[in-house]
């Protein structure tokens, strides 16, 4: 629900004097977790939260995005498809029961339920064995290069709890059942949930017995989430002294922000690409005025779609110039990028209706096209743009958007014709885009996100040998020729990478990070 500003504030001040105290750190962007469940739905915004109360076996450094220990203090090889893991002792629960290899195993096992969102990280996972109280191993059906960095998106919960709370296997996102896991969080992190009231305010408190106090900085003692729709609410807020931090600030109030005293920006690329996906499976789309047929199963189309996007006018007048205009579904940042497979195909109008007529729609066609509201920045905007461009080649889209708790579990159901979507990496490597995007749709995670049901013989051939191909630059070169294939083949539409400003108060120390997240460990309020 979208509250007037005022309203909105007075809600924001009243919690504010009802929490607050020397260390709060009262936070919001435009959207609200999901769920609690840390294998329910992979997104952005879930992610970040449950990091401040969930723990994984290895976590990111920071700057250098390599993996460190977290959960596990060491590891080593045993062989190409063995992974030993030691487990850091003394470490408990917030309930105050002990962490064990029991509740490792049980964990990356739940990640590959069938209602695991997680899988595609568990993916080479093949079984897990208890070696003892405090020590796992991992084996892997294939060699798997990029496991470590995937260890670092497994969160760890308990066993037990999970045992007594019927919540051994993940919520589904695609239905409106509540295990106890959905409202509830038992966790080994930083914080622990105090109160979640969905789409108004989620209240986390430090976790006394947290393994990392005095190794980590983080000095924050509670934190008040909010999440506020609209923009000019949260910059609002922000100004008035009522939020230290916003994730998401709107673009025209960034210079507004930084010409404020007690204020600052914080910018930098973030490793997530934003695209177009379509559907490539059904033989009739819903709501279309072409019948009996599926116009994006033609390449010709779906590169007419392409080609009618003008993406630097959207990167000048809707973005403010925070994007980078790619021609790959990997940013810069993420391993197996190259130049040469980011290239785009050209902005050219009539190359786009000379396309469409060959593929027989002189006169263009009618398409469903969804598009978040609120989720990446100027989402909105962005595809108001987009369906203006294509009209301009006789292509109407019938765009509707959607808040972010009902738009992805529509599009997970493949209930869109046209969608947009953001993907982060966050194992900084390209299987992880190519497996979930582009590979047919399947068992065990391939293609979990290829909500257009796109499948290509060829690409998934290639995607398995880069699956388990060792030797880095023969596995660099495949993941380049599955991406100078999928731009033949227009899998999805490239849009650009996001540029991601924070907009915080001077008091807040805290890195910003590549992949759009907080580092709570790091979080501190001076």
């Amino acid at each position: 629900m979208q509250l007037p500003i005022r309203l909105s504030s007075l809600l924001l001040a009243t919690a504010l004097a009802a929490t607050a105290h020397a260390n709060t750190f009262r936070w919001a962007r435009s959207a609200d977790l999901s769920s609690w469940d840390v294998h329910a739905q992979n997104v952005g915004v879930n992610n970040t939260l449950h990091a401040a109360v969930y723990d994984t076996l290895i976590e990111y450094d920071s700057k250098t995005f390599k993996p460190e220990p977290s959960l596990a203090t060491e590891w080593k090889r045993i062989s190409p498809t063995q992974l030993r893991l030691s487990l850091r002792k003394g470490v408990t629960f917030s309930d105050g029961s002990a962490f064990t290899a029991d509740d490792a195993k049980f964990s990356l096992e739940r990640a590959k339920a069938k209602t695991s969102n997680f899988a595609v990280y568990a993916q080479g996972i093949d079984r897990v064995v208890k070696v003892d109280a405090h020590t796992i191993d991992i084996f892997s059906d294939v060699p798997n290069p990029v496991l470590l960095n995937q260890l670092t998106e497994l969160r760890i919960l308990s066993k037990a709890w999970a045992e007594k709370n019927n919540s051994t296997d993940p919520k589904d996102i695609k239905t409106q059942d509540e295990p106890f896991s959905h409202r509830n969080a038992l966790g080994t992190g930083p914080f622990t949930l105090k109160s979640w009231a969905p789409d108004q305010r989620l209240v986390l408190v430090a976790n006394p017995t947290w393994w990392g106090k005095g190794k980590y900085p983080v000095n924050v003692t509670e934190i008040v989430y909010t999440p506020i729709k609209s923009d000019a609410t949260r910059t609002a807020a922000l100004l008035s002294g009522e939020l230290d931090f916003v994730i998401d600030p709107s673009l025209q109030d960034l210079a507004r922000v930084r010409q404020t005293a007690g204020l600052k920006v914080l910018e930098g690329a973030e490793n997530r690409t934003i695209f177009l996906g379509m559907d490539q499976f059904r033989t009739e789309l819903p709501g279309s005025n072409v019948k009996g047929q599926n116009p994006l199963k033609d390449v010709r189309v779906r590169k007419a779609l392409y080609q009618a996007i003008d993406i630097n006018t959207i990167q000048r007048v809707v973005l403010r110039g925070l994007a980078q205009p790619t021609g790959a579904i990997i940013a810069r940042q993420v391993n197996g990028w190259t130049p040469k497979a980011d290239a785009r195909w050209p902005y050219d109008p009539a190359a786009a209706q000379k396309l469409l007529t060959e593929a027989g729609y002189p006169q263009g066609f009618e398409v469903d096209f969804a598009c978040s509201a609120g989720r990446y920045i100027n989402d909105e905007q962005l595809c108001q743009a987009i369906t203006v461009q294509w009209a301009k080649v006789g292509v109407k889209a019938k765009l509707r958007s959607l808040p972010f708790a009902t738009y992805f579990p529509m599009i997970q159901r493949n209930e869109a014709s046209i969608y947009l979507l953001g993907w982060g990496v966050p194992t900084f490597d390209a299987f992880y885009s190519l497996q979930s995007l582009i590979r047919s749709p399947g068992a065990g995670g391939d293609g979990n996100f290829n909500l257009g049901r796109y499948s290509n013989p060829q690409q998934d051939g290639l995607i398995e040998r880069i699956k388990k191909e060792t030797d880095s630059k023969t596995r660099n070169e495949l993941i380049e020729k599955a991406l100078l294939q999928d731009h033949e083949s227009i899998s999805h539409i490239p849009l650009y990478n996001q540029v991601i400003p924070w907009a915080t108060t001077t008091k807040v120390t805290v890195p910003h990070r590549a992949d759009n997240r907080i580092d709570w460990r790091l979080l501190k309020i001076n």
